[in-house]
Formats: structure tokens, sequence, C-alpha cells
């Protein structure tokens, strides 16, 4: 089914080539239950979504701002599996700008797959809903391009989802959210809450309590330092410029899809494009 998938695309350049790797593949086709002709048109609009708004530009001082409150951040800890954690807070939202709320989802999403070890392509996410009120409550417009950017662009890159002590006021937010959500994403989300010893058993069983923080019913003691985690994206930065620097000179090569003249995705090494992609 990969093969045919990367048959029916047709002629790549280099660049995206490097790009839709066999996990690549892969991943769409399970988004699209192995139908190829789906998972190609759902690939081909994710390359044109890229090649616009191109995350992999995307850099720290571009987003700093809305994360001064820790509302999102890539946790210092991982799951059992080693894979990367990104802890939510939607209590702390600091900012009301639609577009830079999005820039620093995908700004986040993607430092944490290029944070993936090895052979891992899916993430956890932490979302604390601790002091969360409807006045926190994201935006319609906001909660649909968000649900449109992972579901259409990041495919089967959740491995789980934990909602943690979600107040009872979050339900009927919740009941709107899912009319956006696909079915396998639905099943992912898990209501955790700090009182009820089942459901913290289940949340262990990903993520060991020896290095969960202690607000989360862990053992470790770290809070969000934001100079700290600034330093530390910095540093990321730097490693995403120097990953798609390779091939930089050509940036800007136009490349056709389904007719469409769209700028070529920009790889990083076989490696990185293959987390990225």
């Amino acid at each position: 089914m990969i093969n045919e998938l990367k048959d029916a695309l047709g002629p790549l350049s280099a660049h995206v080539e490097k790009y839709c790797s066999e996990a690549c593949l892969k991943r769409y086709l399970e988004a699209r239950n192995w139908n190829v002709a789906k998972s190609r048109k759902m690939l081909e609009e994710s390359l044109k979504w890229r090649a616009a708004y191109r995350p992999e530009d995307i850099r720290w001082p571009d987003v700093s701002v809305e994360a001064e409150t820790g509302k999102m951040y890539r946790a210092s800890f991982r799951d059992r599996e080693g894979r990367t954690v990104v802890i939510m807070k939607p209590a702390k939202e600091n900012t009301s700008s639609h577009e830079g709320q999005i820039r620093f989802l995908v700004y986040i999403l993607e430092n944490a797959i290029l944070s993936l070890p090895e052979g891992q392509e899916k993430m956890v996410w932490l979302i604390d809903f601790t002091g969360w009120t409807m006045a926190n409550a994201t935006p319609i417009k906001t909660a649909r391009e968000t649900t449109n950017i992972l579901q259409n662009h990041y495919p089967e890159r959740l491995a789980i989802a934990f909602v943690f002590n979600p107040p009872k006021v979050f339900e009927a937010f919740y009941k709107v959210v899912k009319i956006f959500l696909d079915p396998k994403s639905i099943e992912k989300v898990n209501f955790v809450y700090l009182k009820d010893e089942e459901s913290m058993k289940m949340m262990h069983k990903y993520i060991d309590p020896e290095v969960l923080d202690i607000e989360f019913g862990g053992k470790n003691n770290v809070v969000y330092n934001h100079e700290e985690y600034s330093e530390l994206m910095v540093k990321d930065d730097v490693k995403t410029a120097s990953f798609w620097a390779a091939d930089a000179k050509t940036d800007h090569v136009n490349h056709v899809i389904n007719g469409t003249l769209v700028p070529e995705v920009t790889p990083q090494s076989s490696l990185i494009a293959a987390k990225a992609s």
C-alpha cells in the first residue's frame, strides 16, 4: 500500500521525496483507512499547506510571547516508551491572537516531533484543566483551525491524550469541540482525576509517577520556568535551522501538485525529515 501511494503521487522532487518518507506515507494511509486515493489527496493538501505556512521556519522569538505563562510546552520527561510529552494548561491562556496561538501550536508540534527518538512517530498530550472556566474557552474559530491542522496535517501523531482534572462545565464545551474531531482522536482522549485512583493508575501505565510533576500526582518537583525554557528552545531553533539548511539554496524552487504551482517543502536530513513528515 505504501508503494501504491508512492506511485500515485507520481514524480517528486528530491525535497518532497525526502519529506514523504515511508513513515509519513504510512501515517497518511492509516489516517484514511488505507485508501490510496484519499491518502494521496490528504498528503498533497499537507504539502501545499506546509509550502505556504512553512512551519519549519517558525522560530522561538516569533512565538515566545504565547509561552510566557507556561500554557503549552514540551515536558522535561517522556512517557514509558520514550515519547515526547506535551503539557497544555488552557487556564493559563494569555493572548487573544488567533494567528499567534495557531503559530505557537504549530511550533510546539514541530519541536515535539523533532524531539521524538528514532522509531517513534507519536507524542503524548497532558492537558491540565485545573482552574479552567468558560472564560478560558478557546474561540470556536481557533478550535476549528486547531483540529483541522492536527487531523489533516499531523495525522497519526497523537498516541494518547490525558485530560487532567476537567471541571464539569468543560463537559458542555467538549461536546461542541467533539464535533470537529474524528472518532480515532476521540478514542485517544482519557479523562483523569487526581482524586480518582483508577484513572490515575491508567495514566501511570503510560507515564512513570517518578518523573511526573507533583502537580499531576507524580513525584518530580519541577515547575515551568519561562527563561530556562526559552534558552532550551533557542538551542533547538539552531538545531532545526541546521537540519533544514542543507537544501536552503533550493527553498524557493517551485513544484507542481495536481496542476497547482507551490513552493517545495524543504526537508531536513533523512531521519529528521522522516520525523517531521
